[in-house]
């Protein structure tokens, strides 16, 4: 079987093409790839397929589970799809269970590639309030290609980043589990955020939990709907206009073709 990995921010994934494991067990094989002391190492599996305009994509958590869409992941499968292809401002889109995403690759630098991302609009969006962890929590919540649920204010310590991501992402609230931000606004045009990822727990970047992040802080936390939003990994652009949220950021495939017995 061959594979390739990329990663946008440290946020890394694996990418087989589908027709490689027709009939595996799919939960199974991303479990055993994505174990970073037994296997390759990575916060998610991705299966894809070429398609005229680009790919279409099927996502696995870390932890076998499956994800309607990752924006680092659909990026990183966009940087792989046009390794070869050396053109300024590529059109690509990706085909999601999370939706259809329409990029525009806007740099090349080295093995880096940087995209613009139309990422959709979020659904659902409001403010509840919850006990998780022991302790209520006033929350933003939506529906953006997959769940999100944010929290709005100063970043947590260790122990209870630690406590309360598992026990939002597993709350009665969400059926399905949820993506969690923590989100600090430092300015208008500045948000830092720390990820507990549903199916992988924390990780160093999340597209998806960007937009979401930003969506959240210029919905409730007095965010501009343009702004850097800072994770662990690094900063990436999130732009919220009446069309589309746009993303911007890098991707990097960091081998290509290898071979897995």
């Amino acid at each position: 079987m061959r594979f390739s990995k990329a990663h946008a921010y440290g946020n890394d994934f694996l990418y087989v093409r589908a027709a490689d494991v027709d009939g595996a067990a799919l939960d199974t094989l991303a479990r055993e790839l994505c174990d970073r002391h037994t296997g390759i190492g990575a916060d998610g599996l991705i299966l894809y397929t070429a398609t005229p305009d680009g790919a279409s994509m099927c996502l696995f958590n870390a932890d076998g589970s499956r994800s309607e869409v990752s924006g680092n992941g659909v990026r990183g499968l966009a940087a792989l799809m046009l390794r070869d292809d050396d053109r300024p401002a590529v059109p690509i889109t990706i085909h999601s269970q999370g939706g259809v995403k329409h990029l525009v690759r806007s740099e090349r630098a080295r093995t880096r590639q940087t995209f613009r991302a139309a990422m959709g609009l979020p659904a659902n969006l409001r403010q509840v309030t919850v006990t998780a962890g022991g302790e209520p929590l006033e929350l933003a919540v939506m529906t953006f290609g997959n769940p999100q649920c944010v929290t709005l204010g100063p970043l947590p310590d260790e122990e209870r980043f630690r406590r309360l991501g598992p026990a939002l992402e597993h709350h009665e609230l969400f059926p399905a589990r949820t993506n969690v931000e923590f989100a600090f606004v430092e300015s208008p045009a500045s948000i830092r955020i720390l990820i507990w990822e549903r199916g992988v727990g924390p990780t160093l970047s999340s597209g998806t939990g960007s937009c979401a992040a930003l969506i959240a802080a210029a919905a409730f936390g007095g965010a501009a709907r343009d702004a850097e939003v800072i994770a662990p990994g690094g900063r990436q652009r999130v732009e919220w206009c009446d069309d589309n949220v746009y993303l911007t950021g890098w991707a990097e495939v960091l081998f290509d073709g290898e071979w897995l017995r």
